[in-house]
């Protein structure tokens, strides 16, 4: 049985059309704020902490990845929202299309950055040891792995303020929840049913983010009916944090060529 949506910790910034924003593991609302600097000129932007996450409430374990998508919608009629374009990272892009398939009157756009689908066994056994490895030795343990996947070595190198603030957001997020939306970043295979979506879609990643590698979203991207791919050279997973410019711009240019301002 599915539990009740969460009520959600949001903001909202700029006017215009709606672009809904979905973060990422152990990630915050305000993961998006370099991101909208290029879009709240023109858009409304609703960024919001997942359930357990930041100031969102943590509500009951086990989680699923249809309760996230409920949680999605209940901010939407939250907000009065009729429809919207919707961006997701990581984690987020599998909660973003899974929305737009089950709730696809209420969305515009699609735009999954740095998400993964069509994974090989050896692609999953990765992401089991990296689990593993945080349930045996502690979340702390890892932190170094998740760096190490998240940012490139010249921005760790530049910008340590940046990486150590991300890496503070991972361990001030209750290890419970960590771990469990880990589980269902690990265990989401959206290959069955992307091609159910019809709106268009945005397909953003890094060219050497590991996880979440080119390979895998040129796949999502030719499943899907109507999809635009993206590769960011030399950027690794952490786009929002290295490259919010980048990628604020592409997101910009997508929804504008496709909608324009209405």
């Amino acid at each position: 049985m599915v539990n009740k949506s969460i009520d959600c910790a949001y903001s909202v910034r700029g006017l215009g059309p709606a672009i809904f924003f979905v973060h990422g593991i152990g990630a915050r609302k305000t993961a998006w704020n370099g991101v909208i600097k290029c879009l709240e000129n023109d858009f409304t932007c609703v960024t919001y902490d997942l359930r357990g996450h930041g100031e969102s409430p943590k509500g009951l374990l086990p989680y699923s990845l249809e309760e996230l998508v409920e949680d999605l919608e209940a901010l939407r009629r939250k907000t009065n929202t009729e429809k919207m374009h919707i961006v997701g990272h990581s984690l987020g892009g599998m909660i973003s299309p899974a929305y737009a398939k089950k709730y696809p009157k209420s969305v515009n756009s699609v735009c999954l950055l740095s998400t993964a689908a069509f994974r090989t066994n050896k692609d999953s056994e990765k992401i089991q040891a990296v689990i593993k490895s945080m349930k045996e030795k502690g979340i702390d343990r890892v932190l170094g792995t998740l760096t190490d996947r998240w940012f490139t070595d010249e921005f760790i190198e530049k910008s340590p303020a940046d990486v150590e603030l991300r890496l503070e957001q991972v361990m001030e997020t209750d290890a419970e929840v960590f771990l469990e939306v880990f589980r269902i970043y690990s265990e989401t295979e959206m290959s069955p049913w992307l091609d159910e979506i019809m709106h268009p879609c945005l397909v953003l990643t890094g060219e050497n983010d590991g996880g979440c590698n080119p390979r895998l979203n040129r796949l999502i991207a030719d499943r899907l009916h109507n999809s635009e791919l993206c590769i960011l050279k030399h950027y690794k997973h952490s786009l929002l944090i290295e490259a919010p410019e980048k990628v604020g711009e592409k997101i910009y240019k997508f929804i504008m060529e496709k909608f324009g301002r209405s």
